[in-house]
């Protein structure tokens, strides 16, 4: 993974040393807050779990009766959510200690969210909010060992 590496590294350089730093007590309440947001953000896509793990199989119907189609683009949202959910779900007992392994795995969990970002021309919102996310995840590296 020498290319993730260097992209680290890159992002280091350009979301934390070359952008305005975020106050100490900002970077603390995220990092106090981040198992718990963690947490949230992996009940409320509790529902997509479970339509990945088959209720979709019993919507199908009643969607294409509306007219909805349940093409490609639905299947691949659901690997690349299925992906990150369990990213943020194996990151979620390092959090609370702090661990740097912990942080490492929500850096991927962003990169998958970009990769999803880019093969669902979700363009400028996804790109956006990835780098944001980022940036907030880089401010913070330092408190993870």
């Amino acid at each position: 993974m020498p290319a993730v590496n260097q992209l680290e590294s890159t992002l280091d350089l350009y979301l934390k040393k070359k952008t305005p730093p975020l106050p100490k007590n900002v970077k603390d309440l995220i990092v106090s807050l981040a198992p718990w947001l963690n947490l949230v953000l992996i009940i409320i896509a509790l529902p997509a779990i479970l339509a990945v793990l088959g209720i979709s199989a019993y919507v199908r119907p009643f969607a294409y009766w509306a007219g909805a189609r349940l093409g490609s683009l639905y299947y691949l949202s659901m690997i690349f959510l299925g992906a990150t959910l369990l990213l943020r779900l194996l990151a979620l007992p390092g959090l609370f200690s702090r661990s740097k392994g912990a942080w490492r795995l929500l850096y991927y969990s962003m990169l998958v969210n970009l990769v999803y970002s880019l093969l669902s021309y979700n363009l400028f919102s996804g790109i956006i909010g990835v780098i944001i996310g980022l940036y907030f995840l880089f401010q913070v590296k330092e408190y993870y060992k």
